[in-house]
């Protein structure tokens, strides 16, 4: 009766999965959907519906499997111990270039807040300096990133909630109307342009699963919360953007390091503008600290299974993985100093695309894994093939967002993806290679 009573309720589960999709993810999106205009809402509509499909599949992902490991344990089930390490490889690469967004956003909002410009190279030194100081304020352990995470993601969250229920008052429909395709693009490209910031947005939907022993008949409340809890973000989202367009002129959004910051002090007066870019400021930092604790946490699991070198999974009396934070951080510092662009959106938007890049390629191994995990969970038929069908839904979708990142986004994020068969080349030895040449010398 007592565990019972200590499970959590399906609404519970719900908002835990929204605020863990929500974190920074939101902070310079007005800036970037200000290329297309207030048209970006039909995007949101193509996203949300993406989200929504990738994050029932993963939810069912999350019953079925019978290994541990995230999405590298769902790609074994179809790739096998090849696509386990792809899944682990390029999740690890997708963290360690969207924590480079993040502190740019960070960044972003500080010159803002202390009226300075910095030139290109100096934003990158900022943000080169801010990836460092997480990772250093982590050495103390997970206690206390996790308390300062847990308090600081308010700092977005409040914001967000007042723009999105207040800022009626200041919204202007001729204003957003106007806004609706300022640039004049094509309908489809405007629609494409904005795919990837979107689904930027809602990373972090794969982790939904994750608390499925903690509530009550998982199977039918786990999708319920994955599905209710992409929904709830998605409604923050696309309303407190799109109020903001019908506050805020187009220009502006688009030329703002701290697009709240500016809609605040419209609505209200700069002082409140300075103290909502304060909160995000503190947020995204916060964000930033616990995704620096968590990438090491990833790198360590793929170290103890033998897919990465066995330095990232060094701990010290604290059980704090420092050799692997520092190899971390120093590989996000050399690409923050690789992707100096000309402005700070410009440098942000071509880490965003970049992550989104990478981190599509195990959401696609996990797709495409489902058919085989419903089997060995000898699943119902009739389930087992409407689950399928949703699956393919999120790989089409996911296709489609990797068409949108761009050609130098794909570029890269192929150059990086590509080399992870290399590395995996290196350590495959350890797997089934006497089966493999067996077969082979039949």
């Amino acid at each position: 009766m007592e565990n019972q009573k200590s499970k959590m309720s399906v609404i519970q589960l719900t908002l835990i999965t929204a605020i863990n999709m929500m974190g920074s993810g939101i902070i310079m999106l007005p800036t970037k959907l200000a290329e297309v205009g207030t048209m970006s809402i039909l995007s949101w509509v193509v996203t949300v519906f993406g989200a929504m499909t990738l994050a029932y599949t993963f939810s069912k992902c999350g019953m079925f499997t019978k290994r541990n490991g995230g999405m590298g344990g769902y790609s074994e089930y179809s790739f096998g111990k090849a696509g386990n390490f792809m899944a682990n490889y390029t999740y690890g690469m997708s963290l360690l270039i969207a924590n480079g967004a993040i502190a740019i956003s960070a960044v972003g909002y500080a010159t803002v807040l202390l009226g300075v410009q910095l030139s290109p190279f100096a934003v990158a030194l900022w943000t080169v300096g801010t990836l460092w100081l997480a990772t250093v304020l982590n050495f103390g352990g997970a206690r206390v990133t996790g308390k300062l995470s847990s308090i600081t993601v308010w700092g977005v969250i409040i914001p967000v909630f007042i723009i999105g229920i207040f800022g009626w008052h200041w919204f202007s429909g001729s204003l957003y109307v106007n806004s609706w395709n300022p640039h004049h693009m094509p309908f489809f490209e405007a629609i494409s342009h904005s795919i990837s910031i979107t689904l930027w947005a809602f990373l972090g939907l794969e982790s939904a699963s994750a608390n499925m022993d903690a509530i009550d008949e998982p199977e039918k409340n786990v999708p319920i919360a994955c599905i209710g809890g992409t929904v709830i973000a998605a409604i923050i989202y696309i309303v407190s953007t799109n109020v903001m367009a019908g506050i805020v002129p187009n220009n502006d959004l688009l030329n703002s390091n701290a697009p709240f910051g500016l809609a605040f002090s419209m609505m209200f007066t700069p002082t409140i503008g300075k103290i909502v870019m304060g909160l995000m400021i503190l947020s995204c930092f916060g964000s930033l600290l616990g995704w620096q604790f968590t990438i090491a946490q990833v790198f360590k699991g793929a170290s103890n299974d033998g897919f990465f070198p066995k330095v990232f999974s060094k701990l010290t009396s604290k059980d704090v993985p420092l050799f692997g934070m520092v190899i971390i951080t120093i590989i996000q510092s050399c690409l923050t100093l690789m992707t100096i662009s000309p402005t700070l959106a410009k440098q942000f938007n071509t880490l965003v695309n970049l992550a989104v890049v990478t981190n599509i390629i195990p959401y696609l191994l996990s797709m495409a894994s489902i058919s085989v995990m419903q089997r060995v969970a000898n699943v119902n038929d009739h389930k087992a093939h409407i689950t399928n069908i949703i699956a393919f839904l999120a790989s089409i979708y996911s296709l489609y967002a990797l068409y949108t990142a761009g050609l130098e986004a794909m570029m890269y994020g192929s150059i990086v993806t590509f080399a992870g068969w290399t590395l995996y080349g290196l350590i495959s030895p350890k797997y089934d290679v006497g089966t493999n040449i067996a077969i082979l010398k039949k």
